[in-house]
């Protein structure tokens, strides 16, 4: 893979870094079909990144005035709202018509509400929305509830950038207001600090006020009192908006692009290790019953401890073979000097016990021209009692031998520039995306091999 040059801007060097990154990824027709929907994700935030289009997922509960929201920002009726919660059952996508330099276009997205589904689904949309959105301003009402509470862990979680959204801020006066604001940042902080994310955003947490469709009283000519539709008070939050675009609006865009990337990655490699973990459980199987009829049919000792060493070692050879390591480098001897000290101390229990259960059977071997076979029933018990003890030290061997090699698999992956690599390259060189990223972390951030290990 060549090396973006560090003279380019942040954004193309991301650009071109993912694309020579998406060329080196091998994937299997079976890869493909698995992860079709990552990729199709993948290939349009790709594109968003190339035309530079930003955007800006709205998410909260139903009936909290997510949809007033983006037609008060964009300043037309484009999102349908009703006084039925409700209204929105799918994501709808709008450009908002805001100039910001670095930024082409702006996209603000309208979310289904997140209490109109259980909890399980709930965690699917947030992270949905979350994956596909590079910003989202998360909408309350009122006080941060428990439902708000969960999705908002999901989001940070993922390490998305979250700004709070209180709306239909008109409905309180302004000391009932600052009060309520000041509630709902103390309550998250203290979510969070239980949750153990107290540490996942280092920004404040402090929602912004917002009236998207508020509604004055009219008094008419026969004295009725009747509501009025009043312009909305979305100032501050377009403001805040603007800023924060202005200053981070292409880091929020690689951000969002190279976690993408990265979570790709390790969807493949998951499914790769898990499908080669199979097959390797399916070996061990095979080997250590394979061991245990050679235990329990031949009478000798010495013969059972050489069957029992040549099959754990044509083991060891199927699994390196399996996970593409070959008998033989540093990593082969790494290998076996790990198993050494293993076998060693299986290898002195299993001679000790093999060597008394064999005794035992031979002795009643012996004894049986005089007792009439009798003594022989005891035999097969003790029989089984070998082929169990090699199927023991078999599965031993073989899970020992796995689980390294996971983890040589996962330390050869490290030599490669992969995404989260190209993350912290280009953070490194560009202190926005450092701050960005400091900000806003990944804290469950787990790969392939350790969800993987036992």
């Amino acid at each position: 893979m060549t090396v973006a040059p560090a003279s380019l801007p942040t954004l193309e060097r991301c650009q071109l870094l993912l694309q020579q990154w998406r060329q080196t990824l091998e994937l299997t027709a079976r890869d493909r079909s698995l992860l079709s929907g990552h990729l199709q994700t993948l290939e349009r935030q790709m594109e968003r990144l190339a035309q530079r289009r930003l955007r800006i997922a709205v998410f909260g509960r139903v009936g909290v005035g997510k949809s007033s929201l983006v037609n008060a920002l964009v300043g037309e009726a484009l999102m349908a709202t009703d006084v039925a919660h409700g209204c929105t059952r799918r994501q709808q996508a709008v450009t908002w018509p805001l100039t910001i330099e670095a930024l082409e276009a702006i996209e603000l997205v309208d979310t289904p509400g997140i209490d109109e589904v259980a909890a399980d689904a709930r965690a699917r949309l947030a992270a949905r929305v979350a994956l596909q959105s590079d910003l989202v301003l998360m909408v309350l009402d009122a006080d941060i509830s428990r439902v708000e509470l969960e999705a908002l862990d999901t989001l940070l979680n993922w390490g998305k950038p979250v700004l709070p959204v209180l709306n239909r801020s008109d409905c309180w006066p302004e000391p009932q207001r600052q009060t309520l604001c000041r509630s709902i940042e103390t309550r998250i902080r203290e979510h969070l600090a239980v949750s153990g994310l107290c540490r996942t955003s280092r920004r404040v947490l402090a929602p912004i006020a917002v009236a998207a469709a508020p509604r004055g009283a009219v008094v008419l000519s026969d004295g009725r009192v009747r509501s009025r539709p009043l312009p909305a008070e979305v100032d501050g939050l377009e403001t805040a908006l603007r800023s924060l675009l202005n200053e981070q609006g292409q880091a929020l865009l690689v951000l969002n692009s190279l976690r993408q990337a990265e979570r790709l990655q390790q969807r493949l490699e998951a499914g790769r290790l898990l499908r080669r973990r199979q097959a390797a459980q399916g070996l061990i199987g095979r080997y250590a019953a394979l061991k245990a009829a050679g235990v329990a049919a031949n009478p000798l000792i010495l013969l059972d401890l050489a069957g029992g060493l040549a099959c754990d070692t044509a083991l060891v050879v199927q699994l390196c073979q399996l996970y593409d390591l070959p008998m033989g480098g540093p990593g082969a001897r790494r290998l076996l000097q790990r198993l050494s000290g293993h076998n060693a101390l299986i290898g002195g229990a299993q001679l000790g016990i093999q060597a008394a259960l064999s005794g035992v059977r031979q002795l009643l071997m012996v004894a049986a021209p005089f007792t009439a076979g009798l003594s022989l029933a005891p035999a097969a018990p003790v029989a089984l009692a070998q082929a169990a003890l090699a199927v023991h030290t078999t599965r031993r061997t073989g899970r020992l031998t796995a689980r390294w090699l996971l983890e040589q698999k996962g330390r050869g992956k490290r030599s490669r520039p992969l995404p989260a690599t190209l993350l912290r390259r280009l953070a490194w060189q560009d202190s926005t995306l450092q701050r960005l990223l400091a900000e806003w972390p990944q804290p469950l951030e787990r790969t392939a091999v350790q969800e993987l290990l036992p």
